[in-house]
């Protein structure tokens, strides 16, 4: 059986997030592997790798070969020259979360003033229409006489 040391990418669309993995390299990249060593997140700021470096020298000594990128990951990193997990780009403090700085609201007295306001000139409105009208049918009939 061929077993290699690869990346499994479990990210969303436009989003990469990758396990490293062990694996028969008969399988699909996102089948069945035999074990997870660590992870890489490449979007992140640093960038986050995290390694069991004592299990990939397991694994390369019973005959698992890495793929390409994860041995150039390896190198980056300093996975052969190093012990016990490597990590770098983790930080063990909880981040706080974004709280955005919105204006409150205001109080539900002033919310329901505003419509009022508007229906008391809609009000207006029609009355002003009322006596346009009214002008209007006297021009109207100042003219008829007229004639």
């Amino acid at each position: 059986m061929a077993v290699k040391i690869r990346m499994k990418r479990i990210g969303a669309k436009k989003r990469p997030f990758y396990r490293i993995v062990v694996a028969d390299s008969r399988r699909a990249v996102k089948g069945k592997f035999i074990e997870e060593i660590g992870f890489y997140n490449p979007i992140s700021d640093p960038r986050m790798f995290r390694i069991n470096a004592d299990k990939v020298k397991e694994w390369m000594s019973n005959g698992a070969k890495p793929s390409d990128t994860v041995n150039r990951l390896f190198k980056e990193y300093g996975v052969y020259e190093g012990k016990g997990i490597i990590e770098q780009g983790c930080s063990n403090e909880a981040k706080p979360k974004k709280h955005y700085d919105a204006e409150p609201l205001p109080p539900k007295e002033e919310a329901v003033e505003a419509p009022e306001e508007d229906d008391q000139e809609e009000a207006e409105a029609p009355e002003e229409a009322e006596a346009e009208t009214q002008e209007a049918e006297a021009g109207e009939e100042a003219t008829e006489e007229a004639e």
